[in-house]
């Protein structure tokens, strides 16, 4: 058994502390915010979880494997946290990413289905698909709701026996300081999303950006709907789930913003080019109602891979972060080959090592300019 201290109670850091507590682990995890807060990247209403990964297996079987573990959580809390729409892929020509993602699921066996732009027509309340070639669908895709998993994670993490402790944590050589006082550990782990760049910058290359969302009302036709994701036109977005709108999400990287700013509301501009987008892809959306609007923070890596790694000078001491806009529905699946690793079971990818990293082909959207 290990004393663990844990920073940051996103979902790289929640999942940690529910994995490792379950294995009668001495957890302490610690949060600025209460689990869940919208300022925090893992924060809101709702994420994706999808097996497509383009050509990569790796995040493929580790983003399935983590739907297990989703459920998982769900049969040991109670609480429905998966909503299992699919999700459709909009394959702009017969190659490119859908077509990648198609032929690794296919060998990792995870259910795919090639649906013609006719078939897909018939289950969008309305879609155009006139500039589309194909559409990729994972019919056990779907939708999380982030939120509320981040707290079923905590307290299911709690009633394993972890502490949660409220407080803002700065390092301080192998230990955690909170509220003045330092949290040591066999191991710190500092999963602290965007502030993972403010509390290491000589390690941590992080670009932090503001990203919009807006829900609008569809009426009862969209709460069936699939999910769905441009990849290309780096658009993307989810029916009605839970009465709350559906989500159009123009998942272009936006400007730069601090961790410790406010986050403004979302602007008219970015609004004008999401109904720009339905009128195209959803004609009868693009006059909808606004239901509302968010703000949110990615923390993106140059490569889209994670970052989890020993820090050079305190081999107990790790960083654990960059989910770069795709990383929430992994949680559970990375907190356990985070332990696996720990455990000596298998060793984790080098990609996910500190370092200089090349640009990378995005695992999120080809909205990425890093």
């Amino acid at each position: 058994m290990e004393r663990v201290v844990i920073v940051g109670a996103g979902t790289f850091g929640a999942s940690l502390a529910w994995w490792l507590a379950g294995r009668g682990d001495e957890v302490v995890l610690v949060d600025q915010f209460e689990p869940g807060d919208r300022r925090a990247t893992s924060g809101g209403e709702t994420r994706l979880i999808r097996s497509a990964h383009g050509a990569d297996p790796d995040y493929a079987g580790m983003a399935r494997r983590a739907r297990t573990l989703w459920k998982q959580l769900e049969g040991e809390s109670g609480v429905e946290l998966l909503q299992e729409t699919g999700v459709s892929w909009f394959a702009h020509g017969e190659d490119g990413w859908e077509a990648e993602s198609e032929r690794t699921l296919k060998a990792l066996d995870i259910p795919t289905e090639r649906w013609s732009v006719e078939e897909a027509s018939r289950r969008f309340t309305s879609f155009d698909g006139s500039d589309l070639a194909w559409v990729l669908h994972e019919p056990e895709a779907g939708v999380l709701r982030a939120q509320k998993s981040i707290r079923t994670l905590v307290a299911q993490a709690q009633a394993r026996g972890a502490q949660l402790v409220q407080g803002r944590a700065i390092p301080e050589g192998e230990y955690a300081v909170v509220n003045g006082a330092a949290l040591e550990g066999d191991r710190v782990v500092w999963s602290c999303g965007p502030w993972l760049r403010q509390l290491f910058p000589a390690l941590v290359q992080l670009k932090v950006t503001l990203q919009e969302l807006f829900f609008y009302d569809g009426g009862a036709g969209w709460r069936n709907a699939p999910a769905w994701v441009d990849y290309d036109r780096a658009t993307y977005g989810t029916p009605d789930i839970d009465e709350g709108g559906v989500k159009i999400a123009w998942d272009h990287e936006g400007p730069p913003i601090e961790p410790d700013a406010d986050l403004p509301p979302a602007t008219e501009e970015t609004e004008t080019l999401a109904r720009g987008y339905m009128a195209a892809r959803f004609p009868g959306l693009a006059q909808a109602p606004l239901v509302g609007s968010r703000t949110c923070r990615y923390e993106l890596t140059v490569d889209s891979h994670f970052i989890v790694a020993p820090h050079p000078e305190h081999p107990s001491v790790w960083l654990v972060g960059g989910g770069s806009g795709h990383g929430f529905k992994h949680g559970p699946a990375l907190a356990e080959r985070i332990a696996g690793a720990w455990s000596g079971k298998a060793e984790l990818p080098a990609h996910f090592a500190l370092g200089e990293r090349a640009k990378g082909t995005s695992f999120r959207s080809a909205g990425s300019n890093f």
